[in-house]
């Protein structure tokens, strides 16, 4: 148990007594439904637009300069995220976050430079509080349950994970199956369909946004605490700069960090060069919404079964070894074996690629959450801001680099970047279990 938690000592009627105040012990994993759901429903939207943006405001190279707007403001904006979210709590942080993937979804209505670029920067914004919020609540709430029903802590953690995991995993199956339904491709190399597609994405966002509204809120006195605080700009500054300053004092984020940015890389890389370099020319344009899909499905699947699977710290490095040798594998194939081929083959290629390259994004999101809410107890906002600041900066690199830069330099910089993660990550976990086994070192 956590020190100084008053809950541990108190009789069972105190608690109870409490509970019927708060809501009872069982609210805990629905709010974990709810907030898995309404993300699911959220990115499914989000995640197939981001897929299509390069193809369908490819004028001008619109959908791709927008895409890395985004991400650049992503990442200046998670500098302020913990603290706005320490202000707003968590819940309130991640419904206000919901609104810039709406207002993202609705310029792509009427896609100009006078609409997607604002909507980016704005979405920069919503996405670094909607993360932030997003981590900080599902660790509370996580935490709260394990309290209430004395469970081992780190496995609940790994199990709450990895059911919000495997739901947001699977908006890239279902995502891409409604596009695949409404999208249709013409002789003249056109595409129809478009309009009725973003008008679906933002009735899925509008219902995701509202059922977001039903989570219960669980840090309301912290954020009352801070607005009404007598020296509100002194007491707002310490905050931001103790949210941005003090995570990056313990050595152990600095041995995450490398960790956080190559699951950014891997993503990006996904998007950016896996599916036009590797699906399009292998199975065509129509073959994309398949492959992300088999990756989405393979994403969620693994996220359910990795959170299962953690239990602390040791399962964690094995899990995280696997994914990291799948995804090795998948780059040194198409760095030194791969070559288009005719045939059933052809297509089992790429689809098997992205299955593997889904695995190693389950594992990295689950464990990656699991990890900084079991490691970071203390600071859970400044710890999430950090693993969103660091995804979204070289998720930018990617976007920025893609246009310059072959394939085989791009394998080469993900095969540098997970070795240096994998490397300062298992140097992390040595660290820690030594720590854990010899008291007189802490």
């Amino acid at each position: 148990m956590d020190a100084g938690n008053p809950r541990d000592e108190e009789s069972p009627l105190v608690a109870a007594g409490q509970n019927s105040q708060v809501g009872k012990p069982t609210n805990h994993t629905r709010d974990v439904h709810i907030l898995s759901s309404a993300f699911l429903l959220i990115f499914l939207a989000y995640g197939a637009a981001q897929n299509l943006e390069t193809t369908v405001n490819s004028q001008g190279d619109l959908g791709t300069i927008s895409l890395g707007i985004l991400y650049v403001s992503f990442t200046i904006f998670s500098v302020t995220a913990s603290s706005v979210v320490r202000a707003l709590g968590s819940k309130y942080a991640i419904v206000l976050g919901t609104t810039g993937y709406w207002l993202f979804i609705a310029a792509n209505l009427k896609p100009s430079w006078y609409t997607m670029v604002p909507a980016s920067v704005y979405l920069g914004f919503a996405a670094s509080i909607i993360w932030v919020g997003q981590g900080t609540y599902l660790t509370s709430t996580a935490r709260s349950h394990a309290s209430d029903h004395n469970l081992h802590e780190p496995t609940v953690i790994g199990s709450f994970n990895g059911e919000f995991w495997g739901m947001f995993a699977a908006h890239q199956f279902v995502g891409n199956l409604v596009s695949l339904a409404l999208l249709t491709d013409g002789s003249d190399g056109s595409t129809s369909g478009t309009t009725l597609l973003f008008v679906v994405f933002l009735c899925f966002m509008t219902l995701g946004t509202i059922l977001m509204c039903f989570i219960s809120k669980r840090d309301g006195k912290r954020g009352e605490a801070a607005a009404e605080s007598p020296n509100g700009f002194c007491s707002s500054f310490v905050s931001l700069t103790k949210g941005i300053i003090t995570p990056l004092l313990d050595i152990r984020m600095w041995l995450i960090i490398p960790l956080i940015a190559y699951s950014g890389l891997q993503q990006a890389f996904v998007w950016a060069e896996f599916t036009k370099e590797i699906v399009k020319p292998a199975i065509g344009v129509s073959g994309v919404g398949g492959a992300m899909a088999v990756y989405g499905a393979f994403d969620t699947i693994c996220a359910l079964t990795a959170g299962r699977l953690t239990s602390g710290l040791a399962s964690i490095t094995w899990i995280v070894s696997f994914g990291s040798i799948l995804q090795a594998l998948v780059f040194l194939w198409i760095l030194l074996g791969y070559s288009l081929t005719s045939g059933v083959l052809g297509v089992l290629y790429p689809l098997l690629m992205a299955a593997m390259l889904g695995i190693g994004d389950g594992v990295l999101n689950t464990q990656l959450n699991a990890l900084l809410g079991i490691i970071f107890k203390q600071d859970m906002e400044g710890a999430f801001s950090q693993l969103k600041l660091w995804q979204s900066a070289s998720i930018a690199v990617v976007f920025f680099l893609s246009p310059y830069i072959s394939l085989q330099a791009m394998l080469l910089i993900m095969l540098v970047a997970l070795l240096v993660a994998v490397a300062c990550f298992l140097f992390l976990s040595l660290q820690v279990e030594k720590t854990f086994s010899n008291p007189r070192a802490s």
